[in-house]
């Protein structure tokens, strides 16, 4: 896999290609793409390709960024999981339309930034969920057409304070929109084949233990169905993040709940497309450091 990132060294954002010894910066070679989005937008991935070919580490010290830091969408999609939709025991089959809310780009944070936990409320929780990147505008769209609108892969820990999902009869966005309080990375992985997202299996853990575990292919909502329905009622544009649902295991479900805590460590895996990781800190205290 060709993983593209975003990052910030030396006191300036690149993008480039990740290496096991460090970043590898194309941005200085493409001054017509600004960021991956720009990239994205003119399917640029394979020209980017091609010219990592022969080059050598740019930067070996690097902060990871999320790789499209200028969304103009992100939308989430919930409860997608049969044994996820279960966990409400309210009794109800699966439901006739999918359920979606909006993230801000600036609730997010690149791997290996802490998550962080505010003062209002410690009911942090995490979200192993697969991120598509949309490649290609398109509005109703068929799912028989929908790959052909994706561009690339990532992984999202989809951070939510459980308690401000709830101050609100029928909208969870005050909970989901916290202030990196999530994270999307590491990378994008360019996307080539219906068997990336059909065949992938998304683990979650926490300081080691395995918390969520599923296949994709047991989502209630297909991300094929996804990419339809809400490009019915919105154009989807080059760049736009779709973060398409998480299994059952979050914290929230345990008795009692096992929410988050600075020092906790949370991974995301997907085989071929990579290992998203976070450490959890408190507001004040990072800002005390």
């Amino acid at each position: 896999m060709m993983p593209f990132a975003t990052y910030e060294a030396d006191g300036d954002v690149f993008y480039g290609v990740a290496t096991d010894i460090g970043m590898i910066a194309l941005s200085p070679l493409f001054p017509e793409w600004p960021t991956l989005r720009d990239v994205i937008a003119d399917q640029g991935l394979e020209t980017l390709g091609k010219a990592v070919m022969g080059r050598s580490v740019t930067h070996e010290s690097y902060s990871l960024l999320i790789p499209i830091p200028n969304p103009e969408k992100i939308i989430c999609v919930g409860v997608n999981f049969p044994d996820r939709n279960a966990e409400y025991k309210d009794g109800s089959a699966q439901p006739k339309h999918m359920s979606l809310f909006p993230r801000f780009p600036r609730s997010f944070t690149g791997a290996g930034e802490p998550l962080i936990r505010p003062p209002e409320n410690h009911t942090l929780d995490y979200e192993g969920e697969v991120v598509v990147v949309i490649g290609k505008e398109g509005r109703r769209i068929k799912p028989e057409n929908a790959y052909d609108h994706i561009a690339a892969l990532s992984l999202c820990n989809e951070g939510t304070i459980r308690d401000w999902v709830r101050h609100a009869k029928f909208n969870v966005t005050q909970g989901k929109n916290w202030d990196r309080s999530g994270s999307i990375g590491p990378w994008l992985v360019p996307f080539h084949s219906a068997s990336q997202l059909d065949d992938a299996r998304l683990i979650t853990r926490v300081n080691g233990e395995v918390r969520q575990d599923d296949t994709l292919n047991r989502m209630m909502f297909p991300i094929s169905e996804e990419i339809a329905y809400i490009s019915t009622f919105t154009t989807l544009q080059p760049g736009d993040m779709i973060v398409t649902g998480t299994p059952t295991g979050a914290g929230a479900r345990f008795d009692p709940p096992r929410y988050l805590v600075p020092g906790d460590v949370v991974e995301v895996e997907v085989d071929g497309i990579g290992l998203l990781r976070n450490t959890i800190a408190d507001e004040f205290d990072e800002a005390e450091e």
